[in-house]
Formats: C-alpha cells, structure tokens, sequence
C-alpha cells in the first residue's frame, strides 16, 4: 500500500520578498523619536514630569520600532534627553508627580 509522493517537483517556487515597498518606509520610528524630543524638552525647560516620562516611553517605542540600519547616535541621543529630562525634574522637585488634569 504504497502511496506516490503527490509532491510535484517541477512546481516548486522559491520565495522572493515583495520589492515595491522597502524596509525604510515606516514613519514610526521617526515621529516617535521626534515626539520624544519635544516631550523631553517640554520636561526640562517646563519641569513637566509627565512629559518627561512621555518621552522616555516614545524613545522605546522609537528604538523598538527601529531597523537596524537607522542612525544608532540619534536613537541614542533620544533616549538619553529623555532620561535626562525625567532625572532633573525630579531633582528640581522631588515630590511625587502631580497629574495636569
């Protein structure tokens, strides 16, 4: 009771990745580590302590987001703003952190 294999060598195609859309195209590593900017800034120069934690959360999402083949220097420099910014809020103020609404 052997069987055929019913495999058909000769329809057999290899796998080529879609060419029409390239890797580089997602916006989102980019906004995020620009939302990350402005929120550390807002944290530093208006000792906001939410904005600064915003900004620590969208580097992460920028640098989870990110290719490898994307500028190592600026996601790094982004993340340390942004650690930057929740560290001197919290030495400026060191209480608990107030929410605006």
């Amino acid at each position: 009771m052997s069987h055929p294999s019913p495999r058909r060598p000769e329809r057999v195609a290899r796998y080529k990745p879609p060419k029409d859309k390239s890797p580089s195209d997602d916006p989102i590593p980019e906004y995020m580590n620009l939302l990350a900017m402005v929120f550390s800034i807002c944290g530093l120069m208006l000792k906001m302590k939410w904005a600064a934690w915003a900004a620590v959360y969208c580097s992460f999402i920028s640098y989870a987001n990110s290719r490898s083949s994307d500028d190592a220097k600026q996601l790094f420099s982004s993340f340390m703003l942004s650690a930057s910014a929740v560290i001197m809020s919290y030495l400026q103020n060191p209480g608990p952190m107030q929410l605006p609404w």
